[in-house]
């Protein structure tokens, strides 16, 4: 076979793979809605919070809720997972 086929099919495979395994917490651009500067220190107030949560699509919603939920994945975003989990009932 040859050698930069196999390469190639390796990248799309690596490329894909590690996409599906980045959590929504793990992705900056899904958390950036709930924060009020680029650097994502300040989250924002509970209504500006919720409403950032509710734009977001029901499946990424249940996503974020869920991975809230594991402590392994919550623990670098405990005050962000805190609010969410306040707004366990609004999925």
């Amino acid at each position: 076979m040859n050698i930069k086929a196999i390469c190639l099919g390796a990248f799309a495979v690596c490329a894909v793979g590690s996409a599906a395994v980045a959590g929504a917490l793990d992705v900056a651009d899904n958390l950036a809605p709930f924060y009020t500067d680029a650097s994502m220190k300040v989250l924002k107030p509970m209504p500006e919070f919720t409403a950032a949560f509710m734009a977001k699509p029901k499946p990424m919603r249940e996503m974020i809720m869920r991975e809230c939920q594991d402590a392994a994945m919550s623990k670098p975003y405990a005050e962000f997972c805190a609010d969410v989990n306040a707004l366990r009932g609004m999925q």
